[in-house]
C-alpha cells in the first residue's frame, strides 16, 4: 500500500449497502464528511464512514426524513445541545401512529368498496352508500389546501 489507509468509493459504498452516487449525495447535504484524498484524487472514506451510512440508512427505515438525520447527527456530536434521540424518536413514534391510523381507515374503506363491488369510481361517488372517503382525514399534519394533492 502506498501509506493511505481508508476505504474509496465503491468499497465503502459496497460495505454500507449503497451507491456511490449516495455517498457523493450525503455528502453534498452534510451527512457524511468530505473524505481526505490521494495525491491521484480518490477519496478515502475511514471505517467509521460504514457506521455512519448505517445509521443514516436505518434512520430513514425508521421514517426520519434526511433532514432528520441531520439533526441526529449534529445531536450525537455535541451531546449538550437539542432533543435527544429518545424525544426525537418519540416525536417520530407519534407521526407513525398517526399515519398508521390513517392507513387503517384507508384499508378499512377499500374493504368496504370491495365488499360493495364499486366497479366505477365516479358512478360509486354518486351512490349513496359509496365507502370512499371523498373528504381528507381530518388530521394536524393533514394538508387543507386541495391544490397540494400530488395526483
Amino acid at each position: 500500500m502506498s501509506g493511505y489507509e481508508g476505504l474509496r468509493s465503491g468499497e465503502l459504498a459496497a460495505a454500507a449497502g449503497v451507491n456511490a452516487q449516495t455517498l457523493r449525495y450525503y455528502e453534498r447535504r452534510g451527512l457524511l464528511a468530505e473524505p481526505e484524498r490521494t495525491l491521484g484524487g480518490h477519496r478515502l472514506y475511514p471505517a467509521e464512514a460504514v457506521t455512519v451510512l448505517r445509521v443514516i440508512k436505518a434512520a430513514q427505515r425508521l421514517g426520519f426524513t434526511l433532514e432528520e438525520v441531520a439533526g441526529l447527527l449534529e445531536t450525537a456530536g455535541h451531546r449538550h445541545r437539542g432533543d435527544g434521540l429518545a424525544e426525537r424518536a418519540r416525536l417520530k413514534l407519534i407521526e407513525v401512529e398517526e399515519r398508521i391510523a390513517d392507513l387503517t381507515v384507508v384499508a378499512g374503506a377499500l374493504r368496504q368498496t370491495i365488499e360493495a363491488g364499486c366497479a366505477d369510481l365516479v358512478g360509486c361517488a354518486q351512490a349513496d352508500c359509496c365507502p370512499i372517503p371523498f373528504t381528507p382525514p381530518a388530521g394536524p399534519h393533514r394538508r387543507t389546501d386541495p391544490s397540494e394533492d400530488r395526483s
